[in-house]
């Protein structure tokens, strides 16, 4: 294999991890963040909720399947930067098109391989998620010039960043066979795989800007809304709060994923807060209250809804109540209303890598829009 150029994965407590470039050369900025599923790095590297950030792959090997033109949840890739260990030299996938690093290279994705991810991963659990930077070839500098790059940039913590990763324009998803229902579904970062799932439940999925009002939605007339997941900082989502709001006083069916789930609990009157190092992976135990039943589910959030496990209290809408929350560190999952048809959850049911226990939240959601009928 041919040798790489020298590249630094550099954190802003002067952390520095050194390997080889892998994909384009040059620098990025960003947080850096973790990621423990050992399969759908595809799906991972074109989520739109992790624009601007540096994924650490945990799983030692990473790009064994290539690259295909099938998998991705968006456009492009989204990801500032990405750190692995030990890239597969050659693709071995009867569906691949082209290595991870040619697209990588033809994205201009700027990456490092050769890391000690196990130790990186560590060090970010034992520190929390902090900026960073990856510097290779012609950008790497001295130490201090590298760390001073990444201390200007700014962090996580009341960024706005949904409305970079909107869509411009509204677009309609149709209904596999016969439409039985219409869903507006507010962009927020939206992946492909969710109006495809509605697609295959019958349901027409108008997706629509962040800013549009909600007097273009009344006119769609839809069965239910739809929030998705995104980037950012929920406290800086004010439009789609608000929305949300509107959106619940008229009683539309909602139903609110990741971001989506922030967004509800922002408009029922909670805080979000930031994890330290968050939740991102394919691999998370999430416990129903009620049921008790666990799920395991796929996610990727940063920040949470303040709430306890099962903690039930009032809203200007009625009565809600948290109604998931997460096996390794109690942080809310999920949220219901009881008096209006509403509720969210904080991970992903639409995983198109899987796991697909959560799947059937769809299924829910359809039949709160069929009994608002």
């Amino acid at each position: 294999m041919t040798a790489q150029p020298p590249a630094a994965l550099v954190l802003e407590d002067g952390r520095i991890f050194r390997g080889e470039a892998f994909g384009s050369e040059g620098s990025c900025l960003g947080e850096v963040v973790f990621s423990t599923g050992m399969t759908g790095y595809q799906e991972t590297l074109t989520d739109p909720s992790y624009h601007r950030q540096i994924v650490v792959s945990t799983a030692p090997q990473i790009g064994n399947t290539g690259w295909n033109d099938e998998d991705d949840e968006s456009q492009r890739i989204w990801v500032a930067g990405y750190v692995v260990r030990d890239p597969a030299r050659n693709p071995s996938s009867w569906r691949a098109n082209r290595s991870l690093p040619e697209e990588l290279r033809r994205q201009g994705v700027v990456g490092v391989s050769g890391v000690d991810t196990r130790a990186l991963t560590r060090h970010i659990r034992e520190r929390g998620a902090m900026r960073a930077g990856i510097f290779s070839g012609p950008a790497l500098g001295t130490d201090r010039e590298m760390i001073d790059r990444v201390n200007a940039e700014q962090g996580m913590l009341g960024a706005d960043l949904a409305g970079d990763v909107s869509t411009d324009e509204p677009y309609v998803v149709p209904a596999v066979g016969e439409r039985r229902l219409t869903v507006a579904a507010l962009d927020l970062g939206i992946k492909s795989n969710t109006p495809r799932l509605m697609a295959e439940r019958g349901i027409e999925t108008h997706v629509l800007p962040l800013s549009t009002p909600f007097e273009r939605i009344r006119e769609l007339a839809p069965d239910g809304v739809f929030l998705s997941n995104g980037p950012g900082d929920p406290a800086t989502a004010e439009h789609a709060t608000e929305l949300t709001r509107q959106v619940l006083r008229h009683r539309m069916p909602l139903f609110g994923i990741c971001f989506g789930n922030q967004i509800l609990g922002r408009a029922l009157g909670r805080e979000t807060y930031k994890l330290p190092y968050g939740h991102r992976g394919v691999n998370i135990p999430v416990i129903d209250a009620e049921t008790g039943r666990v799920a395991i589910t796929a996610q990727n959030h940063g920040f949470a809804v303040r709430g306890e496990p099962g903690e039930r209290f009032d809203t200007e809408f009625g009565r809600a109540v948290v109604s998931h929350h997460c096996a390794n560190d109690g942080a809310v999952e999920g949220l219901r209303l009881l008096d209006t048809p509403a509720f969210s959850v904080q991970y992903h049911p639409e995983a198109a890598a899987g796991p697909h226990d959560a799947a059937p939240l769809f299924d829910s959601f359809v039949r709160m829009m069929s009994e608002a009928r």
